[in-house]
């Protein structure tokens, strides 16, 4: 495991080793596998290295863990993704477990430099500072450094800053977005949203109930000011939701002239406004303001997660907020999170002696390199096939093809040969993005993406309904 393959990351090499013993001929059945120890001792590498590939396999639903008795792998033959049923979201996680898969769905930036190595050291180091036994019951909405950090990330001038009390910490984004909806008590209210907009923001508020009005971005990637303001004039809109800097999945920026039109506008009108704040470090260049900066700190709310930039060993989600403190301290009492406060005190040293800052100025760098190369070969093997817009930041590229196709077809088409894009009409609840999908430049493995992508123009060609 030494020599060469450290320059690909250890733990993507160990997670390669971990597919292929699972994938093994035969394994059609329940197969415990070898212990953190026991693979750290056989392929000359740290425990935590091995935790971590683990890590990234239960969080694709390959292997699960038993308490006191480790990770065991499951069967292959619970993967068909052929026949997942009408569910196409579920087909698309389904697949992407899927043996030797070429997932061009994901949005997992980190996944190319995560933090892991140092935040997990750092955490051990921590641990002799505060012994378990040692410490004090902690809120279940987040502990106090990593609070006090974030505010003071987030804080850019007197008017504009924040607090830690002004900010919850949980779990994950989802469990996060959930306390949201339910503070700002939006069951049965009209939220505004981008489109294209994140498939999880979408399936939440579709489950809560809440009525959802899709703005789609222009060409430019601003938001048409006539449409906001007649749909803020003709609808009761309860709340607003805008991306800090590049709106995923477009991964196209707001020009600031149009960001601060619509902050004048919003603040007119007086809804909440919500900012997504998920992708706001991974802007390639980082330039002009964040949409926070022109909005009215009074009717913001802030929500991002740490799992972007930092990694699966950091899928905390946090949400800023000046008001509603008892009914966020209330709603994060009731869900009980169970976070690790050692991990939450090492993420905040991360912030305070800049490795954070640095880790993003190389992940930023390695972003770019990606996608330059995606739309180089897009250029070059689909040119005349696909439109894409030119990523700002992010790690994935929002395409739309240029002859009338069902996208589902061409799915499923590229299935059959083990390759995975996310249908546009994931990102929509009003059948919106229906010639469009999204591909991921972030994927692990040696799959050869020019094979992919000639294999998507010819499934497009294919499936094409002129």
């Amino acid at each position: 495991m030494k020599g060469p393959r450290e320059n690909e990351f250890a733990y993507q090499a160990v997670y390669r080793y971990l597919t292929h013993l699972i994938d093994e001929p035969g394994n059609d059945v329940q197969v415990r596998l070898p212990s953190l120890r026991q693979l750290a001792d056989r392929l000359n590498v740290s425990i935590s290295t091995i935790q971590y590939a683990y890590s990234l396999l239960e969080k694709e639903g390959r292997v699960f863990s038993v308490a006191k008795s480790g990770y065991f792998a499951l069967p292959v033959s619970l993967f068909d993704p052929l026949d997942s049923g009408p569910d196409l979201l579920e087909t698309v996680y389904a697949s992407a477990r899927r043996p030797a898969t070429l997932v061009l769905s994901a949005d997992e930036p980190a996944s190319l430099q995560p933090l892991d190595s140092p935040l997990l050291l750092l955490e051990r180091e921590l641990l002799r500072q505060y012994p378990r036994e040692s410490q004090t019951i902690l809120p279940p909405w987040g502990e106090l450094q990593l609070r006090t950090a974030l505010a003071a990330r987030y804080t850019t001038s007197p008017l504009r800053c924040w607090h830690a009390h002004d900010v919850y910490i949980g779990a994950d984004l989802r469990g996060v977005l959930e306390i949201l909806i339910a503070v700002l008590n939006l069951k049965d209210q009209t939220v505004l949203l981008e489109s294209p907009c994140d498939w999880v923001i979408l399936r939440l508020f579709q489950a809560a109930g809440i009525n959802v009005v899709e703005l789609p971005l222009q060409a430019d990637g601003s938001i048409d000011i006539d449409q906001l303001t007649e749909l803020l004039e003709t609808r009761p809109v309860r709340l607003v939701m805008v991306s800090s800097a590049v709106s995923m999945p477009r991964g196209s920026r707001v020009p600031d002239d149009n960001r601060q039109a619509v902050a004048q506008l919003l603040a007119r009108h007086g809804s909440w406004v919500v900012e997504n704040d998920c992708q706001g470090e991974l802007e390639f260049e980082v330039r002009g303001r964040r949409f926070r900066d022109w909005l009215n700190p009074e009717r913001l709310i802030v929500f991002s997660t740490l799992e972007k930039i930092l990694g699966s060993e950091a899928p905390y989600g946090y949400v800023l907020s000046r008001h509603f403190s008892e009914a966020f301290q209330r709603h994060f009492l009731l869900r009980s999170f169970r976070l690790s406060p050692i991990r939450q005190k090492a993420i905040a040293r991360l912030f305070s002696n800049g490795r954070i800052d640095q880790h993003l100025q190389v992940l930023r760098r390695l972003l770019n390199e990606r996608r330059g190369l995606m739309t180089q070969l897009l250029h070059e093997r689909l040119g005349d096939a696909v439109q894409f817009v030119e990523p700002q930041g992010g790690a994935t590229v929002w395409v739309r093809s240029l002859r009338p196709v069902d996208t589902r077809r061409v799915f499923r088409r590229l299935l059959t040969h083990h390759v995975v894009i996310a249908p546009g009409e994931l990102f929509s609840l009003q059948g919106l993005n229906a010639q469009h999908f999204r591909l991921s430049h972030t994927f692990g493995g040696d799959h050869d993406l020019a094979s992919a992508l000639s294999l998507l123009g010819d499934a497009l060609r294919l499936e094409s309904l002129d």
